[in-house]
């Protein structure tokens, strides 16, 4: 059942943070390499790998990154980071990373809510474009 959930997390968060980055057209940039991507043609990659559950659904770990950069680079995680600390501050990856190191677990009550939370987000995007 946890796995069923945090697949389904995946599938709502993932739009929803290509959704949230895209212009009015529906196109966002990949955070890596800046090329313009219509946002069902990118992905939502992963500073942190998704593996640590702690930062897997922060919206400051997970960027839209073309499947170039995100799948055959590996995800450029120092050009990656480099972007995190310009958009949100110097430190901002470092802090990534130290959270992912922390074992905190995730309740399952937990998870719904981000489901729920997640999924009337992206309701409320797919409006907008």
């Amino acid at each position: 059942m946890r796995q069923k959930l945090i697949k389904k997390i995946d599938r709502i968060f993932s739009e929803y943070i290509r959704l949230k980055h895209a212009d009015k057209n529906g196109y966002c940039t990949c955070i890596t390499c800046g090329k313009t991507y219509h946002y069902k043609n990118i992905d939502a990659g992963h500073f942190v790998s998704r593996r640590f559950l702690i930062v897997r659904f922060d919206e400051l770990n997970v960027h839209p990154q073309c499947k170039y950069c995100n799948r055959f680079l590996n995800g450029l995680a120092y050009e990656y980071g480099k972007a995190i600390d310009m958009l949100y501050g110097k430190g901002t990856a470092d802090k990534l990373v130290s959270l992912s190191r922390q074992t905190i677990k995730i309740e399952n009550y937990e998870l719904e809510e981000k489901h729920l939370f997640y999924k009337k987000n992206l309701i409320t995007l797919r409006k907008q474009l």
